[in-house]
Formats: C-alpha cells, sequence, structure tokens
C-alpha cells in the first residue's frame, strides 16, 4: 500500500480494518481447533463421540482443549513473512515469495528443533515463541517444500502432483494486503503456493481462496467477493476445477436445509478444491459464526482444512467481535496471534516501513529483523 493510501484512512477504517485482521487470524485459528479432535473421524464416529448433533463445542486434542494445528502455526509465519517483506522493501529489496520463503523456512525449523535457536539473528520475536515448537503432524508437502532453500516456483514448483489445501489456509494473509489489486493477491498466493503444492489446483486454489478474504476484508459482501475471486483466477491455466468449485457452493447454498451430507458432497475427495468450496457453502449458509464452523467440521472429510477456512472467511467477514468468546478464551496462542496481527495491521495501515521513524527503530527490527 502506498503512503498516498494510507493517508486517507481514518481512525474508524483503522479500526474496522484490525478487527478484520484479528478476525481472519483468530477465525482461522478457531475453525482449525475445533476441527482438530474430530480430524480422524467420519461422520458416524463423531456422533457415536459427541452426540447426535455432533462437536458442538471446542473439543480435545493433542492432550489439551483449544489446541491449534500446523495450518495455524503456518499461517502465523506467512504474517510474519509479509511484514518482513515490507521491512526489507526499505532497503531497496522487494521479492515477497523469497522472504514468504524465508519465513516457511523458519517454520520447518520449528517442526525439526526442540526449541529456538537463540545463536540465529534472524529468527525475531515470532520463531522464539516457544508454543510453536508442538509438532502437529504437518503435511508431507509441507516438510518437503521447505526441507531444503531452495524455493520452489511456478517453472519449477514443489510436489508437482499436490492438490491438497495446506497451501491454501496459509494463504488467508495474503487476502489481508486490502491495499492490492486482487490480481496482485492471486499473484503473490500462487507464487508461494507453488513452493509446496505444484499442481494448479493446489496453488490456484489458494489465489482463489485469498481474494475471498480479500474481498470480505474490504467489506464487501459475499457474492461479490467470489465474483472478484472468479475474474481473478479466471487468466490462470488450469483454473476450470477451482471456478467450478466456487460455483458449486454458491449454487449449493439454494439447494435446501444445509447439513454434512452436502457439505460432504462438495468436500469431495478431500483435496484443495473440495475443502474450498465446502468452506465458502459453510460460510455462506451460516446463520452466524458458530452454526458455520459447527457444519464445517462435523463430516467425515477434511476437518481442519474446511474448519480453518470457514473461520477465516467468516472472521474476515464479521470482524473479530464476532468470534465466541468462550472458543477465544481457550484458543491455544491466542496471545501470539493478537500482536502479530496488531503488528500486520499497523504496518499497513500506519506504515513503519514507509520511511517513517519507526522504520528503522531498533525495537521493529529486532521483531522483524531484514535479515
Amino acid at each position: 500500500m502506498s503512503a498516498a493510501a494510507t493517508a486517507v484512512w481514518g481512525r474508524a477504517e483503522q479500526q474496522d480494518y484490525r478487527s478484520r485482521v484479528r478476525g481472519t487470524l483468530l477465525g482461522l485459528a478457531i475453525g482449525d481447533a475445533l476441527g482438530a479432535p474430530v480430524a480422524a473421524l467420519d461422520l458416524d464416529a463423531i456422533r457415536e463421540a459427541y452426540g447426535a448433533a455432533g462437536l458442538t463445542d471446542l473439543g480435545t486434542a493433542h492432550g489439551r482443549r483449544g489446541t491449534v494445528t500446523g495450518a495455524t502455526q503456518l499461517t502465523l509465519f506467512t504474517v510474519d513473512g509479509l511484514i518482513r517483506a515490507q521491512v526489507r522493501r526499505d532497503v531497496g529489496v522487494w521479492h515477497p515469495p523469497t522472504d514468504l520463503h524465508r519465513a516457511y523456512r523458519r517454520w520447518a525449523a520449528t517442526q525439526r528443533d526442540w526449541g529456538p535457536d537463540e545463536r540465529r539473528p534472524d529468527l525475531g520475536w515470532l520463531a522464539r515463541e516457544e508454543w510453536l515448537y508442538a509438532r502437529r503432524d504437518p503435511a508431507r508437502s509441507l516438510i518437503v517444500g521447505f526441507g531444503d532453500e531452495t524455493m520452489g516456483t511456478l517453472d519449477a514448483p514443489k510436489n508437482p502432483d499436490e492438490k491438497g489445501c495446506e497451501a491454501m489456509i496459509r494463504s488467508a494473509p495474503f487476502g489481508l494486503l486490502v491495499g492490492w489489486e486482487p490480481h496482485l493477491v492471486v499473484q503473490l498466493a500462487v507464487e508461494c503456493g507453488a513452493q509446496t503444492h505444484g499442481h494448479p489446483e493446489g496453488h490456484l486454489a489458494a489465489g482463489a481462496f485469498a481474494v475471498l478474504v480479500h474481498g470480505l476484508a474490504r467489506g464487501t459482501g459475499p457474492d461479490t467477493a467470489v465474483q472478484e475471486a472468479l475474474e481473478a483466477i479466471e487468466p490462470w491455466e488450469g483454473h476450470e476445477p477451482v471456478a467450478e468449485a466456487l460455483q458449486q457452493a454458491v449454487d449449493a447454498v439454494r439447494g435446501g436445509a444445509p447439513g454434512p451430507e452436502r457439505v460432504e458432497e462438495l468436500l469431495g475427495a478431500g483435496e484443495a478444491t473440495g475443502v474450498l468450496g465446502a468452506a465458502l457453502y459453510c460460510a455462506l449458509v451460516g446463520e452466524d459464526i458458530r452454526h458455520g464452523l459447527t457444519l464445517a467440521v462435523n463430516h467425515g472429510g477434511d476437518s481442519v482444512g474446511a474448519g480453518a477456512l470457514t473461520g477465516a472467511l467468516l472472521g474476515a467477514l464479521h470482524g473479530e467481535t464476532a468470534l465466541p468468546p468462550a472458543w477465544l478464551a481457550a484458543l491455544e496462542g491466542r496471545p501470539t496471534v493478537l500482536v502479530l496481527a496488531d503488528d500486520f495491521a499497523m504496518e499497513m495501515t500506519q506504515a513503519p516501513s514507509l520511511h517513517g521513524p519507526a522504520a528503522s527503530s531498533p525495537e521493529w527490527l529486532a521483531r522483524y529483523p531484514r535479515e
């Protein structure tokens, strides 16, 4: 975002934006945590364990209530990478995919190390948060994609057959770049998605999801956000399955009362396009955030993926204050998410990176080093 663009933001606009940034990241984490206890269960097993209505509250996973998975952990490093891309821009270095790859490599270190390596000056504050070093069964595509310094690109992607939803989930923060045009949001999400998900369905779904978040975070209605996503991915080769998933989700809204059978139908084989369609459907038909999220996780498919994506969409649409307070209170890592969200919102609206006095302050550079 340019200095001219940020200058026209009033206090109310800044507060609304911060609420949507917080809502997106917290909503994603809540959906992730809600889905984690039922991730390995089919619908019958969920009902046997939690009753006929299924899971309606945060359950226990990884030893405690409200824990998140690697989906949330990695998404936080997307935010960290975006802030540090802005910091590096101040010194004339501007290639966000590279900065994001560095951030994801810092996440990869949390999955193999016992704790932060204090000898590394490039860690910044996020990679020193010890709770992020809990290994939560990361997908093999992520470990392979970020396992060495070689960065996957669209010309030479990592995991060229990978169609999973992991790249899509971590792309939610790209949608919070509300000063960018949708085609640029798609470009960044797709390029970064190819670092682990080389199949077009994997990284183009990430681009479409980022544009959905982008529209909602700007205050547009869901119908407009969907149309923007369809238009933004249309020029990309291989976009048709992604566009079809979005359209099927919209059509399903008019197909009768929502239920797990409809969600499972949209999920299909559980690849990125199906999870995207199911999450969009749950966000559109949910009577409120609680209803939308419980619908997103009570089925025999990818409860974590659908829950996280639905939570991000609803959080971007409604903002932080609409999220269930009791779920927020129990959420693992909530203080970290809030600090990171506020740093990001400040960077985008008050712009310490735009050559103001905070741009080179020792405190800010210690939090977000240029290395």
